[in-house]
């Protein structure tokens, strides 16, 4: 017992240096500078510059997030079987070897060819398809680093909120700053290239710098062999009941958060007349992502995770149900968007620490412990959301008569405003609810579960 107890003071006494915690906050604000230009511009890209029908293009990211999804999946089963691991570790050989070819995409998922409409639509499919399979190739083994980079829930909040800081910052850019780039020029179809080269050449360089500066320090080095090979490895996963509840809030969550991001700019266009307004709703609102970011370890601390992330959901909740009725010019619509991510910076900091303690409850439940499938399975559920931010604002728009370019219809107006508001404030709504009923990992149960992980280890090396 006193053997257990050295041992866990040991765990939570160690800290990461800084510099390693910003290194892989670095690499989210790389991932995002990419990612992020496909989530908030491709939609309109696609319909006004590509030229697809708005539901066309909604389908291109039904299909092409779905299989990302499954990409996501291989991937993390890839990482978890691997053998005879060098030098660099488990997962950060993926993040060196997929950050080139993930620039190289990025860039040419934004030109346009000089194809028929059947073309073109071929060319959207292939290109993102190629996008998310080589994003998946360098995220899963990213975000399957905090928990071996460290076992301290105190440090993974903060390592979370880190890379949640860094997300925010590459979203801050992209969006103050990429369509400033694209209009610049008299074409839209070069503006389009020359913006996607400049962030894509930024983000790699912010990648390879995580890369560099973060360690890897539990890892077990060979693949636990559990009796049923990889089928009985994805049927433990549905044993583990943290990582399906957040899977499940992040189907809801992630979608909302993805509409809002991809419905603002024809929100600002053709509700409020005024699309210059972007950049200054991306500076005031992502500022107040990082107010709330800030606000995360201390919130943890005081009420703990589930309840920082419940709070988090009201907050947005009520932005949005109050936007929907009070937002009528841009002041009030940025005001409203700054205390909306306020909420959202709660939520998506904490997901990162959560489903880090999602893979301790796995291997405690089913002695199996695979970062990279966690992970994996997690992000197929956000990629599953991706996929109905693209799919339902592209649904909806064709539905209600949206014209690219054009003024639009009373109808056209109210389905923009509906994917504004009223979907964001619908997903946190059910979010509250799910989290309250169904999330049962507490911060007490999470030190105990990894108090006996420690003690069976100890026994097994005797």
């Amino acid at each position: 017992m006193q053997e257990e107890t050295t041992l866990k003071k040991v765990v939570n006494a160690f800290q990461i240096p800084f510099k390693e915690k910003m290194a892989y906050g670095l690499g989210d604000v790389g991932n995002n500078l990419l990612f992020d230009m496909g989530q908030i511009y491709l939609l309109k890209f696609y319909t006004d510059t590509l030229g697809l029908p708005a539901a066309v293009a909604g389908l291109v990211f039904l299909i092409t997030k779905i299989w990302d999804g499954l990409a996501d999946i291989t991937v993390g089963t890839w990482i978890d079987n691997r053998r005879n691991i060098g030098a660099r570790g488990k997962f950060r050989p993926f993040m060196l070897y997929g950050a080139l070819p993930l620039a190289l995409i990025t860039i040419v998922s934004f030109t346009t060819p000089d194809f028929s409409l059947t073309g073109r639509t071929i060319w959207a499919y292939l290109t993102y398809m190629a996008f998310g399979t080589i994003y998946s190739i360098f995220n899963i083994p990213y975000g399957s680093m905090i928990p071996a980079m460290t076992q301290n829930s105190v440090e993974r909040s903060e390592l979370a909120s880190f890379r949640w800081a860094g997300a925010n910052t590459g979203l801050l850019i992209t969006t103050v700053a990429f369509m400033p780039i694209v209009t610049a020029f008299d074409s839209m179809k070069t503006g389009y290239i020359v913006a996607a080269s400049v962030f894509a050449f930024l983000g790699l360089l912010l990648q390879l710098t995580c890369y560099a500066n973060i360690k890897e320090r539990y890892v077990i080095k060979e693949p636990v062999k559990v009796k049923g090979s990889i089928i009985s490895n994805y049927k433990s996963l549905f044993r583990n009941a943290p990582l399906l509840v957040l899977s499940l809030v992040n189907l809801l969550t992630f979608s909302a958060f993805n509409v809002k991001l991809a419905v603002q700019v024809y929100y600002c266009q053709y509700t409020l007349h005024d699309i210059s307004i972007v950049p200054y709703l991306g500076f005031f609102s992502i500022g107040c992502v990082f107010i709330g970011i800030a606000m995360v370890p201390y919130f943890v601390k005081r009420i703990g995770k589930k309840s920082t992330y419940i709070l988090g959901s009201a907050i947005w909740a009520i932005a949005d149900i109050m936007a929907y009725v009070f937002a009528n010019n841009s002041i009030s619509f940025i005001a409203f968007a700054c205390l909306a991510f306020f909420g959202t910076a709660f939520i998506n900091t904490l997901n990162w620490a959560l489903v880090s303690d999602a893979v301790e409850y796995g291997e405690w439940k089913t002695g199996n412990r695979g970062e990279g499938l966690v992970y994996s399975f997690f992000t197929f559920s956000r990629k599953l959301s991706q996929a109905l931010a693209g799919f339902v604002p592209g649904l909806v728009l064709a539905v209600v008569g949206y014209v690219p370019n054009a003024v639009q219809s009373v109808t056209a107006l109210k389905g923009i405003k509906g994917l504004m508001f009223i979907y964001p404030g619908i997903m946190a709504v059910a979010t509250i609810v799910v989290m309250s009923v169904f999330y049962k990992l507490s911060d007490t149960r999470y030190n105990e579960i990894v108090g006996e992980l420690n003690e069976r280890k100890r026994i097994k090396s005797i």
